[in-house]
């Protein structure tokens, strides 16, 4: 997108998100500038990172950028949420479309492929501003350019801490009270009677508890 005509590209992260690594990824490949947020708690604690605490800090950053456009991933690697991206669009006010695969821009504001079940795919029309939350496979990973790589030490990176972004630490919505491996365990049940009676216990059984057909 940064190498596309009239605009121009932020990067924004959680500060355990835009590690040095990635920050310099991502300046290298074109963008104008970054936030780096840096919050007062620690980052193991994953319920301080709940999509609506996350999102309340993205939006009070974004609301002074007034941007055209949000892009945001679709859920992240450990607990997989998948709601960041439509919590902050709700917080902005803006429209928004997840899973997208392909963004094209028209003069009435971009039109978006959404990947849906089954191997379907949707076409919507949407006004802008608005916010996408990109699949991962919309495009292909490519290296820097050796002048891209130049320019990353000279792009500026933002960092804002809660108390500059709202006054307050971001207060966890979500309390997470285990993590564990289903437990496995086999029941077996005897159906009483004959044999057409003991087969309209199971169909009953399978189609009203175990809801399989």
């Amino acid at each position: 997108m940064a190498e596309k005509p009239r605009g121009q590209l932020q990067v924004q992260a959680p500060r355990e998100v835009l590690v040095e690594r990635g920050r310099f990824y991502h300046r290298s490949h074109g963008p104008d500038g970054a936030f780096e947020i840096a919050p007062d708690i620690e980052a193991e604690d994953p319920g301080a990172y709940d999509p609506l605490a996350a999102a309340r800090l993205m939006a009070a950053a974004l609301r002074a950028e007034a941007p055209d456009l949000v892009l945001t991933g679709l859920q992240s690697d450990d607990l997989g949420y998948g709601q960041t991206g439509p919590i902050l669009a709700e917080l902005l006010g803006l429209p928004h479309a997840t899973l997208i695969m392909e963004v094209e821009k028209l003069d009435s504001g971009i039109r978006v492929k959404r990947e849906l079940e089954d191997g379907w795919f949707q076409h919507v029309e949407m006004p802008l501003p608005a916010l996408l939350a990109i699949q991962s496979g919309i495009s292909r990973l490519r290296y820097a350019t050796l002048m891209g790589i130049k320019k990353a030490k000279t792009k500026e990176v933002k960092r804002l801490t809660p108390a500059e972004l709202s006054g307050d630490a971001p207060v966890a919505s979500i309390r997470l009270e285990r993590v564990y491996l289903p437990e496995r365990a086999k029941h077996t049940q005897l159906f009483e009677g004959n044999a057409k009676e003991a087969a309209a216990r199971l169909v009953e059984k399978l189609r009203f508890e175990a809801r399989v057909i």
